[in-house]
């Protein structure tokens, strides 16, 4: 089977632009605001296809109900989902400010939990990321700082540059400013309320609806905001949650990265540079998203620097 590689499904955005062409050469179609490229999803109405190989054109719900034991492990329960989403984000214009709902709320609220994580790939040089509320700021002030249209003063805002990762937890409020390209890796949701949009109108001209009231009812007030992991050219788990692991793994030209057989299955992200896998020759490039199954083993050798991150822990 060896290394599983996807279709890339593109998503037009308001927010979006044509940056994903300019940073990793991609074909994007044309005269179109691409803000999200989908690189590995298992959705009723997404659904990953293998791009290459013995497997091509298989979807990624096919691969896991004839091959679950091969791809995710012998104990994977028959019918669950492929748990994690993974997404480009070319953020050309700020996002909404937004909240996905905790696993307590969800189920009230007709949605789904959806824990992420952002490691920032390419940022202008005053980019930045709004990730919570500011100490002590309560549900009664934020409402009528939402009511006033004067938001900023609530919410933790601060910069960012390449190499930059922040776990951002369900029941988090938060935004991505304009200026970054960001792999997001999360949990397999497609669930945002929107509480606040800047006063900006969508792709049709109209203001894009908003969700107070299940935005409201998912922020977990007098949460403190996240750490942010600095980029630095060293091997670091970058985030650990219940939902996934992920590490970051640097690699020297020649240097390689090895997973052994039997252990779990991974998603492996080559964020800049180049690798080749050692059994199979398959060649990996900067943009480059790939699930590496659990019966099989992989070594991974840096044609010129590249770093890597690895999700695992999801199984």
């Amino acid at each position: 089977m060896g290394v599983l590689q996807f279709e890339s499904i593109y998503q037009e955005r308001v927010w979006g632009g044509r940056a994903l062409a300019d940073t990793f050469g991609r074909a994007l179609p044309p005269g179109r605001v691409i803000g999200e490229s989908w690189e590995i999803v298992d959705r009723s109405e997404a659904q990953s296809r293998v791009r290459k190989g013995t497997q091509a054109g298989a979807s990624l719900r096919e691969l896991i109900e004839t091959h679950g034991a091969d791809i995710m492990g012998p104990r994977w329960p028959a019918g669950r989902r492929f748990p994690i989403l993974v997404k480009w984000l070319d953020c050309r214009e700020r996002l909404s400010l937004q909240v996905h709902p905790p696993a307590a709320q969800a189920p009230a609220l007709g949605g789904e939990p959806k824990t992420e994580n952002w490691f920032i790939a390419k940022a202008a040089p005053e980019a930045a990321l709004i990730v919570g509320l500011r100490p002590g700021v309560e549900r009664a002030e934020f409402e009528r700082a939402l009511d006033a249209g004067v938001l900023e003063g609530c919410v933790n805002r601060f910069a960012v540059a390449a190499g930059d990762s922040v776990l951002v937890k369900s029941g988090t409020v938060h935004a991505i400013d304009g200026g970054n390209v960001i792999l997001e890796i999360q949990q397999n949701s497609d669930t945002t309320y929107r509480v606040y949009d800047w006063g900006r109108v969508g792709l049709d001209g109209r203001p894009r609806p908003m969700h107070r009231r299940e935005a409201l009812a998912s922020i977990l007030w007098n949460q403190p905001a996240p750490p942010l992991v600095r980029a630095a050219p060293v091997p670091a788990v970058l985030a650990d949650c219940p939902e996934f692991r992920i590490r970051r793994v640097p690699l020297a030209r020649g240097a390689r990265a090895a997973f052994s057989a039997g252990e779990q299955p991974r998603l492996l992200h080559v964020v800049s540079g180049r690798v080749g896998e050692s059994n199979t020759g398959a060649g990996l490039s900067a943009g480059d998203n790939v699930l590496l199954p659990y019966a099989e083993g992989f070594v991974f050798t840096a044609a010129d620097d590249a770093l890597l991150l690895v999700t695992e822990n999801f199984a």
